[in-house]
């Protein structure tokens, strides 16, 4: 039985269905995680697309916060949706505005359908041009499906290093 089966939920040696209660996401930037309240967008801060964190990051590099699959990578390149463990969705939008950048500055590293582990990069830009471009470097990452999430643990307001800091406890239904 492969490692991803398992992880995504497939059957265990015994063939009974595994289930994934509890997912942990670290930081997929490093910088400072700060509450999505405070992103300076309403789509973000008021929760429309779902509930999560975001980083102030210090670096133009972003790398997936667990082991996921890839389901989208944004033809503008500056955000991707991610499938981690139990079905759970997370979408990395890199800056706010960075949409008119049409892509410009950002190296995507992955495709739709990629496997990716946890720390990988997906993607590197250039954090002077989103400053100078955009309207913020802030950095949300959400959980898309908030219906499968029973509680979420944020840890906010710490300085995280991409790929290592735990940013988010989700404990699914």
């Amino acid at each position: 039985m492969g490692f991803l089966n398992k992880l995504f939920g497939g059957k265990d040696e015994s063939g009974a269905a595994q289930s994934v209660s509890e997912v942990v996401l670290v930081s997929p930037m490093t910088g400072d995680v700060v509450a999505l309240t405070e992103v300076p967008d309403p789509v973000f801060s008021q929760k429309m697309m779902g509930d999560g964190v975001a980083v102030n990051p210090t670096e133009g590099k972003v790398v997936a916060p667990a082991d996921a699959k890839v389901l989208n990578v944004f033809p503008t390149k500056h955000a991707i949706g991610l499938e981690v463990a139990g079905g759970l969705e997370i979408l990395i939008h890199v800056g706010l505005d960075t949409v008119n950048m049409k892509g410009e500055g950002f190296d995507v590293q992955v495709a739709e359908g990629d496997q990716v582990k946890k720390g990988d990069v997906l993607l590197t830009y250039s954090l002077e041009l989103v400053r100078e471009k955009a309207a913020s470097i802030i950095t949300p990452m959400i959980i898309s499906n908030g219906d499968m999430v029973e509680r979420m643990d944020k840890h906010e307001n710490v300085p995280a290093t991409a790929g290592e800091t735990p940013v988010l406890t989700v404990k699914l239904k």
